[in-house]
């Protein structure tokens, strides 16, 4: 009798299960905060393809994100914990005591049954509370950070993102960011305390090719094996290795530093990211 011999199970296949979505607590999206989602395909208002391996995927509805968090010391209970489609982070939905529903970006720890409230005086520095870098403690993570008062949050909001509050000056508040990026922010600005859900996300694989058309991503094809008409890094005979790596325009790859030296925003960074 022969004995069959197994393959070793690679990285890939331990972790293509892994998906942490066991923090959701329903599949029902908020009828109220759902709006029309039309897809470019990666095209202009001509038709032209101006974005290349964007096509097909699952229909969508938007879901409304308060970004704000403007309702100002009115307690919102979490009502459940939600994927959203359009976005890595998984999304709370809050009832707010005068009757209002509103989502927000859940953080890590946020449970259903808990209140959460955002304002600029009087709220306690815990997980989902959104307050103003000029009253958080020193040291604390914080996520979902907004770059001028009243814009909204704009940096630190993907999954398992966060950033720290390191020192304040002034009128400014010093926060080392996901990037490893230090930099200058108004202390005005609102922050929310926690670091942003579904921090397991870095760690999927897709398995197979269809699962990434179900997102709406086309395959992409290398530039080595274009022709030096469609690509600086095309042509040669063979297996040609195409030369330095850079993109499409011609812009190098690796290492090449892209950001303008004359940016107005430059002064307020105090160190910058490592390569």
């Amino acid at each position: 009798m022969s004995v069959r011999k197994l393959k070793p199970i690679t990285s890939a296949q331990r972790f293509r299960v892994v998906n942490g979505f066991d923090a959701i607590t329903t599949d029902k999206p908020e009828k109220s905060l759902l709006v029309p989602n039309k897809r470019s395909g990666g095209r202009n208002n001509r038709g032209k393809m101006t974005m290349r391996q964007i096509g097909g995927g699952h229909k969508r509805k938007y879901r409304i994100i308060d970004f704000k968090r403007d309702k100002s010391g009115v307690p919102g209970e979490v009502a459940s914990i939600q994927y959203d489609p359009n976005r890595t982070a998984f999304i709370a939905l809050l009832n707010y005591q005068d009757g209002e529903k509103r989502y927000i970006i859940a953080q890590n720890g946020l449970q259903v049954g808990q209140n959460v409230v955002s304002g600029r005086e009087g709220v306690a520095p815990e997980i989902g509370n959104a307050m103003p870098l000029s009253e958080i403690p020193l040291g604390t993570i914080i996520s979902c950070i907004e770059l001028r008062p009243g814009q909204g949050a704009v940096m630190a909001r993907s999954a398992g993102a966060f950033a720290q509050l390191m020192a304040r000056d002034g009128k400014f508040a010093t926060v080392k960011l996901p990037s490893g990026e230090t930099r200058m922010i108004l202390s005005e600005c609102l922050a929310t305390i926690g670091v942003v859900s579904n921090s397991d996300h870095q760690l999927t694989v897709s398995g197979k090719a269809g699962r990434s058309r179900w997102l709406g991503r086309r395959p992409r094809v290398r530039p080595v094996v274009m022709n030096p008409v469609d690509h600086p890094m095309g042509g040669g005979e063979g297996k040609s290795s195409g030369g330095h790596p850079r993109s499409r325009n011609g812009i190098p790859a690796k290492g090449y530093r892209t950001r303008s030296k004359t940016k107005a925003s430059n002064k307020y960074i105090v160190e910058r990211r490592k390569k």
